[in-house]
């Protein structure tokens, strides 16, 4: 059987739920995940009953365990597993392949952090292979995301102007969304005024640390109906892998995210029926990685695209709505779907991107994996 046919519109997305982003200091995080299955059930109209499998991610600090999830959502389903780094869309893929072999009918995607009331730092070694990392100093993520912007800047003549223009949209973005942990102004000028955080890269070109829970719940296609929302179906998805990070040829420019571009033939859609989207953004560095990786625009003109405006709302291709990691909130680029399902279901409010039908959404792990998913809310045939 093609594997179109085993993925594109077999599972569809029918509940959602977020919870306060920033401070939660009176919830442990596997408490702030449970919180967010709530409120995603609430919003499908289903029952705890129905829920039949569970793909919970383990946060920083050892939280979100399914065994210990379980226990406390009081569920016994027939599948259940837990990702190391699950950043949604692997956790989504996990649950589409459950559901197409049959492990289960309708899950549920759990992720809950305290990382930010709990103090973590994340000075640690950025990613595996510490042996490599640790001689070079990439104890956060923002150490590597320098080097692969100085590697681009080199490559292209990109400008930190044309950078900060991801950061300064995606600011604009998170001035709609009332969740959003970023909502003050942010204007070209000061970004630019603002010192080096990880020389070229400034603060606001890196995410924050932050608490959070957010939550979806996947059917089958065939049980949506008993769900009370608009059906997202998922129409297909991807992976690649750049495991021998800097073995590889230029790994930091993630060259191997170019392999991702097979998920629009299953899908059944071209890029240009992409309406919104969402790329994981712990650095503003990694959009424009993404941008040219999934083929939106031309290899080394990612800056020029940005700065025109083309991923703001009302250009070209609208990119992260809610204001991305780098102004909504961190969650390892979980509320990109929830998002992305929002918007295709039209209730966005000043952020509604007009007459929606398909969004993509991409995420990665460091220098190791990438991922990608479009859904919609049709089904190509």
């Amino acid at each position: 059987m093609p594997t179109t046919d085993l993925v594109r519109g077999r599972t569809a997305l029918v509940g959602v739920g977020t919870t306060q982003q920033g401070e939660i200091p009176d919830l442990g995080a596997d408490e702030i995940g449970v919180e967010a299955f709530r409120l995603a059930l609430a919003d499908s109209g289903l029952a705890a009953s129905d829920i039949d499998g569970l793909v919970t991610c383990r946060s920083f600090g050892g939280f979100g365990i399914d065994t210990v999830l379980g226990r406390m959502l009081g569920l016994n389903p027939r599948y259940s597993a837990t990702l190391e780094y699950g950043t949604c869309n692997f956790s989504l893929h996990l649950a589409a392949m459950a559901i197409a072999t049959g492990m289960a009918s309708t899950v549920a995607l759990i992720y809950g952090t305290n990382q930010r009331t709990a103090r973590n730092r994340f000075s640690t070694t950025a990613g595996s292979g510490s042996e490599t990392a640790d001689v070079h100093g990439f104890f956060n993520i923002a150490g590597q995301a320098a080097m692969a912007f100085r590697r681009y800047q080199h490559l292209y003549g990109t400008t930190e102007e044309q950078l900060g223009h991801v950061a300064v949209t995606f600011r604009a973005h998170a001035q709609l969304n009332p969740l959003a942990i970023f909502r003050d102004p942010l204007t070209i000028e000061q970004y630019l005024a603002q010192p080096y955080l990880v020389e070229p890269l400034r603060r606001a070109d890196v995410c924050m640390i932050s608490d959070g829970g957010a939550c979806l719940i996947l059917t089958d296609a065939d049980r949506a109906g008993a769900a009370r929302t608009q059906p997202v179906y998922l129409l297909g998805m991807d992976q690649v892998t750049g495991l021998r990070q800097y073995d590889n040829a230029d790994n930091l420019m993630r060259p191997w995210l170019s392999g991702l571009r097979r998920c629009f033939d299953r899908a059944g859609v071209s890029r240009g029926d992409i309406d919104v989207l969402f790329l994981q953004d712990p650095t503003s560095v990694w959009v424009l990685q993404m941008l040219e990786g999934l083929g939106f625009c031309p290899e080394g003109e990612a800056g020029s695209f940005v700065a025109e405006g083309n991923i703001a709302l009302g250009g070209s291709m609208p990119v992260n709505t809610n204001g991305g990691q780098l102004s909504e909130s961190y969650m390892w680029g979980w509320l990109h779907l929830c998002e992305a399902v929002r918007q295709l279901r039209g209730g966005c409010g000043e952020r509604q991107v007009p007459a929606a039908r398909f969004a993509q959404h991409c995420s990665t792990k460091g220098f190791e994996k990438g991922a990608t998913s479009i859904l919609g809310t049709v089904i190509p045939t």
